[in-house]
């Protein structure tokens, strides 16, 4: 594997955003990590993620915003590349303006997966929908490739 390196934010949004999912980590009170994968997109002004309200990534972002994103694509061994944002994560009300074209751009990603039954089931089990947006302080990403540049 060839050595974390820092990427330029465009060229990691058009690498990493057509993904289905990124692992968000976020901090348990103890201080231990806690990963988990989401549906995200990744638009100019930052990685925006949903999640439930009640969930321990909510609850864990309330306490502490801290979080990291990671990012990943390929499955031989030559493809597989990766990515890690840091940054602090911006809990978002249904107010804030950047929601709306965050959710359209949502829907519109995920429009496959939640066809059909796919939204009443979402909709049945994700009672009260939350998103966060993160903007990343520090982006790093690694690549089994070599050190040619990444395809895209």
């Amino acid at each position: 594997m060839q050595p974390v390196r820092a990427i330029p934010v465009p060229d990691a949004r058009r690498l990493f955003r057509d993904i289905p999912i990124v692992r968000v980590g976020t901090l348990l009170p103890g201080g231990d990590p806690h990963v988990v994968p989401l549906w995200f997109v990744w638009l100019e002004e930052g990685v925006y993620v949903t999640c439930r309200r009640t969930s321990r990534v909510w609850a864990n972002l309330v306490r502490d915003s801290r979080a990291a994103l990671e990012f990943d694509r390929g499955r031989a061994w030559a493809e597989h590349q990766g990515l890690v944002l840091h940054g602090r994560a911006e809990l978002l009300g249904s107010d804030n303006p950047s929601v709306k074209e965050a959710i359209s751009a949502w829907f519109e990603k995920y429009r496959t997966d939640l066809g059909g039954p796919g939204f009443e089931l979402y909709s049945a089990q994700v009672a009260e929908p939350a998103m966060f947006r993160l903007r990343p302080d520090r982006v790093a990403g690694w690549s089994n490739a070599g050190p040619r540049s990444a395809p895209g």
